[in-house]
């Protein structure tokens, strides 16, 4: 498990920087009317990240339990995929977030070939939230959490252009 959570670790560094540098300073899309359904989507994207870097600092899932964290994972790709064809419509890539966007793909593998093998030990267990605690590694997952949930209200607001220039740009 200690692999999957330092895979899934590096990919929430890689995402921070793909929102902080990219989407926010580089393609202002807070800004861009064009942009709503991308930031949906990306909205969408940070709260399923939300549960699973939050839930997994802290829990195991058992059981049947384990249907929950899969829904929570596949949401998460289709997602991703809508939002790789929604990001062709409405704007250019910068070649660099475009690679961005591909590593960020393959660490997501990485961590659910990694994963996977876990949730099917999980899946023979009996069906209950299991109380874990992975040291300094629970604590920067919940700080990840509680920053893609931020990053999640704020593309939220943004699409619905709450205190930004979108509300004036229709």
């Amino acid at each position: 498990m200690d692999v999957a959570l330092g895979l899934l670790m590096a990919q929430g560094v890689l995402g921070a920087f793909d929102t902080l540098f990219y989407h926010e300073w580089w393609q202002r899309l807070p800004t861009r009317p064009t942009a709503r359904t991308e930031l949906r989507l990306h909205a969408s994207r940070d709260f399923a990240y939300t549960i699973v870097f939050g839930s997994l600092a802290w829990v195991e899932y058992h059981g049947l339990l384990v249907w929950l964290l899969v829904a929570v994972l596949l949401f998460e790709i289709v997602i991703t995929l809508w939002d790789f064809i929604e990001e062709d419509h409405s704007r250019p890539l910068p070649p660099g977030e475009r690679i961005m966007h591909t590593l960020m793909a393959i660490l997501y593998g990485a961590f659910l070939a990694n994963l996977v093998p876990e949730l099917v030990l999980w899946s023979r267990e009996p069906s209950d939230f299991v109380c874990v605690y992975h040291g300094v590694v629970s604590w920067l997952m919940t700080a990840m959490a509680v920053g893609v949930f931020g990053s999640g209200i704020r593309d939220l607001a943004a699409s619905r252009g709450v205190g930004n220039p979108l509300k004036t740009a229709n």
